[in-house]
């Protein structure tokens, strides 16, 4: 079974939660098990999380959201047109934070990596960035 979701809202932290829901809801057909579901969600909160906190620096702005489902693999992609990463290999080290007056851990890419099957982040300055992550649900099946 094939699928396929575009979604957009405001880079608000209150839309983190309806960013889970969204996914738990495109997964559910694919019939995953409570952690591979969970596991989706904590990475999808993460990257929105970085697209409203780090992108758009709390700032208005618009998080996209699409998702496909192939074979049961899902392939979720998060973007925003925000500030962007300067530097994505110092972005992905553990404990890194641009924001170290704030309670950030910087684990968010380590999280998103350890949870997902696979994760690509693209980025240009002042343009925004693209978080791509995919994972095999159903590995029981």
């Amino acid at each position: 079974m094939t699928n396929h979701i575009k979604v957009e809202f405001e880079a608000k932290e209150c839309n983190v939660g309806f960013a889970r829901l969204v996914a738990a809801g495109f997964i559910a057909p694919l019939d995953p098990t409570v952690d591979e579901a969970e596991d989706v969600k904590v990475a999808i909160s993460e990257a929105v999380t970085n697209s409203v906190v780090h992108g758009y620096e709390g700032g208005e702005g618009t998080v996209f959201m699409e998702a496909f489902s192939y074979d049961n693999t899902v392939m979720f992609s998060i973007r925003d047109a925000g500030c962007g990463i300067e530097d994505i290999q110092k972005a992905k080290e553990p404990l890194f934070t641009t924001k170290p007056d704030e309670e950030r851990s910087g684990l968010g890419f380590t999280v998103m990596e350890s949870f997902m099957d696979s994760l690509h982040i693209e980025s240009k300055m002042g343009e925004g960035t693209t978080v791509t992550m995919t994972k095999r649900i159903g590995s029981r099946h």
